[in-house]
């Protein structure tokens, strides 16, 4: 800002309050900023605080806590943090920073590890004893210090300098949105303990993966999947098979990807990708989601948002298994005719991964009780399937997937939550029969 008038700050302060403020009136922040004097430091104040006052106008802020015996680094990176509405507070030692977490609530901290007197491992141990704040590592020792002693530690991430702005960002928000989605899962939990045994079950499940994924993954691996398994908790947990569901989705999607001869390292890579499908619905609201009668003409729209909210939330990552997962996300209702959403692609334009995961969404879906429909019989299943060759599904996949049906079948009854239905107690569902689906199966005039 060296050198700029004091219009052009004065606009510039009101542009950045309407980009962070979320429920402030607009004409109340510019009367706000006709307040601010030629004072640089008011101006800093406010694009920082949100207030001349220094009390912070925004909603909420996620605070966080920068331990570095060097000022210029703590500076740098309140200012990163601050820039992304982070309430950030310092200190230049471990000592200090225990007195903060012992007076403060913080979220994260962000500590390097050799600093005078207590140092960042110290800290850390100390830190996990006193409070529920997580913990993000950095150090700039790379041959000291490894990431498995880290997380082993207790710390939730674990980086080495020197480290881009862009990607110490990315790495603290994953931490915070798994703290986030860990906190609303204890929150479910102790609500629906008593009286949801598939919640539990589902908890226990997860408890038990995330200790397996520690022990058996390299480095960011195992975080990476771990944040994988708390998306989609939080997307689908109202349901009951969902537990059953994502794990049959995974199996039958590592079995059509084999038997098509996709790499090993796809294969793999798909297995934990495919159960993110529907990570989006977590932005749908539970009244159309759990609706069950046929959906209006807007709450389908609302409906199909689920693929781009989900790959929004996915976008953006290193990882190969979540750059998977934003492709399945984002294309699993496109079909093979270009009549699918959201954007209508056609034939090998969809990924293949997205149109695995299509086919065998829609036959778990079909054959799996939902608020609006029971579930169908698997050969009933199966012709609902062949008839759409060509249309909605990749022809190679329906061959692929008629011929692993067997292998399905078993799979879909060692992993399933309910009986499966018989052709002779078949009922079609009000949405099917609207569409004519009986009448096409059942070859009927």
């Amino acid at each position: 800002m060296y050198g700029a008038s004091y219009d052009s700050v004065y606009f510039f302060s009101i542009e950045v309050l309407r980009k962070n403020f979320l429920t402030y009136p607009c004409n109340e922040l510019i009367i706000i900023t006709q307040k601010l004097t030629h004072s640089t430091g008011d101006i800093i104040r406010l694009m920082t605080t949100g207030s001349l006052s220094g009390k912070s106008l925004f909603k909420t802020p996620v605070t966080l806590l920068i331990v570095d015996d060097e000022s210029a680094i703590r500076e740098m990176l309140k200012l990163l943090f601050e820039r992304e509405g982070y309430h950030c507070l310092t200190a230049e030692n471990g000592h200090q920073a225990l007195k903060i977490l012992e007076s403060i609530k913080v979220d994260a901290v962000v500590t390097d590890i050799n600093m005078p007197g207590m140092n960042g491992i110290e800290l850390l141990r100390q830190g996990k004893k006193r409070c529920n704040s997580d913990f993000i590592v950095i150090t700039g020792y790379v041959d000291d210090f490894t990431y498995d002693r880290m997380i082993e530690e207790g710390a939730s991430d674990f980086i080495y300098k020197p480290v881009a702005n862009k990607e110490m960002l990315i790495r603290l928000k994953r931490v915070l949105r798994e703290r986030s989605l860990l906190m609303e899962r204890e929150r479910i939990t102790e609500d629906l303990a008593e009286s949801n045994l598939q919640l539990k079950k589902y908890t226990e499940e997860l408890n038990q993966a995330l200790g397996e994924l520690k022990s058996a993954h390299e480095e960011l691996r195992a975080a990476y999947l771990d944040t994988i398994n708390r998306l989609v908790i939080a997307a689908e947990f109202k349901d009951e098979d969902t537990g059953d569901h994502i794990l049959r989705i995974s199996l039958f999607s590592a079995l059509i990807a084999e038997k098509i001869g996709l790499s090993s390292d796809l294969v793999a890579n798909l297995r934990y990708a495919a159960p993110m499908h529907d990570i989006g619905k977590i932005g749908i609201p539970d009244k159309i989601l759990l609706k069950p009668a046929c959906l209006t003409r807007d709450e389908f729209e609302i409906i199909k948002t689920h693929t781009t909210i989900g790959a929004s939330i996915l976008a953006g990552s290193k990882s190969d298994v979540l750059r998977i997962a934003h492709d399945i996300s984002l294309t699993h209702h496109e079909k093979w005719n270009g009549q699918g959403y959201p954007h209508g692609l056609k034939g090998e334009k969809i990924p293949i991964t997205g149109r695995i995961v299509g086919l065998l969404d829609v036959f778990d879906a079909l054959t799996s009780p939902r608020p609006y429909k029971q579930p169908y019989p698997i050969e009933i299943t199966l012709d609902i399937i062949k008839k759409d060759r060509e249309r909605h599904f990749d022809p190679m996949i329906v061959d692929a997937f008629e011929s692993c049906i067997g292998e399905i079948s078993s799979i879909k009854k060692d992993f399933r939550s309910f009986f499966t239905a018989q052709t002779n107690d078949m009922h079609w569902s009000e949405r099917d029969i609207q569409a004519g689906m009986d009448k096409i199966i059942l070859g009927v005039d």
